[in-house]
């Protein structure tokens, strides 16, 4: 086919979209009849953007077939007032197409290329210092390289959080040139497994503030108080939900970060048997200078409640079983006497049901209402379904006080103090008879 064929070339668009297609196509005036952000006026003769455009400062470009750039001078044109932009779900494979956009975009803080296809493909050096003004960049599920990662970071003296999840990593390329900037990176949904590799993380950023390993592998908190007080000196969150850990050393270790104030780590082996209040007093117990854990804050009466179970819980253990936190609480609060066994169930008691010359025997269980006791009164004594009166005598206080009847319906029966040998009288309820004349 002839290349210089318009049918071919049309088809060709057709499949490679550029930036600034999209850009005209979604932002012109007819889809924001009430404006929207900045007006800009094409400055450019013969531009293919439309007369003029709505763009806000934040763009999103989604889902939208990009692969390239566009013209360059138009991007420039029109792009001066953006400062996020949002490019996810594209097709952009070239970092030279990637680096034209972001180059012409003065003012960007915030890069999201997620779901963009950038395995195997390498970022030249030379090109990325026009990444320099970016503050935040996600990268979630484009498989880019280490080493892409790290030429990035090293070209971004201002960023600060780093999105690298669903990148299939299962290890952490070293690099010579940290990233002083970052405070956030968000790891989630890969295979890291070894302590080994997340260890390195301290080494390249060593400013991290939060980590976020959720959905790992990582199996152990591997390292001395020593090392983990030097590579993560600043580190205040950490996410290790569904993580493999499975010892409570390992949690111990947690309290080797000078800095750290928030946990999470649910669904880890670790506390499968143990029910929500146990793990919850369990780790809140090994963590004494944690206040947010597992995203609820902690109160001083949530702590000591922790800690006092925590020496309960251990109590009964050999002395060489006993975790060293352990001596460390007994000597806050002491030793402290098992708590008391207490019995929920519902609390019964024997009774004499009394109807007309008919006495029955009953054990009656004290949490139920005046009502259900009505019902079951009924189906002893083989009652029609006509109304009763219900009188309860305390075999004790009749003589002072008499009966007392029975008249709420949904009270429960523990409120009258009924004992073993009082009396339960039943008797018909009568109609009442008011005569009208004379009224």
């Amino acid at each position: 086919m002839d290349p210089m064929d318009p049918m071919e070339t049309s088809s060709d668009e057709e499949e490679s979209r550029t930036f600034v297609q999209v850009l005209s196509e979604k932002y012109n005036p007819e889809n924001f009849p009430y404006g929207q952000g900045v007006m800009v006026m094409p400055s450019l003769p013969g531009s293919p953007v439309k007369d003029r455009l709505f763009l806000p400062c934040s763009l999103v470009l989604s889902d939208s077939g990009i692969s390239k750039a566009g013209d360059r001078s138009d991007i420039a044109a029109f792009c001066v007032h953006v400062a996020e932009l949002d490019l996810s779900h594209n097709q952009l494979k070239d970092w030279e197409e990637i680096c034209a956009i972001v180059s012409n975009i003065p003012h960007l803080d915030f890069l999201n290329l997620s779901m963009n296809p950038l395995s195997g493909v390498q970022l030249e050096p030379c090109k990325a210092e026009v990444f320099s003004r970016v503050r935040q960049l996600v990268l979630i599920n484009t498989h880019i390289s280490w080493d892409t990662v790290h030429t990035l970071t090293k070209h971004t003296p201002e960023l600060e959080e780093l999105f690298l999840c669903l990148n299939g990593y299962n290890t952490v390329s070293e690099t010579q040139t940290s990233c002083p900037s970052l405070r956030l990176l968000q790891i989630t949904d890969n295979q890291l497994q070894e302590w080994a590799e997340v260890r390195k993380f301290g080494q390249i950023y060593p400013s991290l503030n939060t980590l976020v390993l959720a959905n790992n592998s990582v199996d152990c908190v591997g390292d001395t108080p020593e090392t983990l007080q030097r590579l993560f000196p600043n580190l205040r969150s950490i996410n290790l939900n569904n993580s493999g850990l499975s010892k409570w050393v390992d949690i111990e270790r947690l309290n080797y970060f000078p800095k750290l104030k928030e946990v999470k780590v649910k669904g880890i082996p670790l506390l499968q048997t143990y029910t929500d209040q146990e793990r919850c007093s369990l780790l809140l117990a090994q963590l004494p200078s944690v206040v947010l854990l597992n995203g609820s804050m902690v109160s001083v009466g949530d702590r000591e409640d922790a800690e006092r179970f925590f020496i309960r819980h251990y109590q009964d253990c050999p002395e060489q079983e006993l975790p060293e936190r352990y001596h460390v609480l007994v000597s806050k609060y002491g030793q402290l006497a098992p708590l008391a066994e207490v019995d929920l169930s519902p609390r019964s008691t024997m009774v004499d049901i009394r109807w007309g010359d008919k006495v029955e025997a009953m054990s009656l269980h004290l949490e139920q209402t005046v009502g259900e006791l009505r019902k079951h009164v009924r189906a002893l004594l083989q009652l029609p379904h006509h109304g009763i009166r219900l009188f309860y005598i305390n075999r004790e206080m009749c003589s002072v006080f008499g009966p007392e009847e029975l008249k709420c319906g949904t009270r429960a029966l523990h409120s009258y103090r009924i004992q073993d040998g009082d009396e339960i009288l039943v008797v018909p309820k009568v109609k009442s008879r008011c005569s009208s004349s004379g009224l």
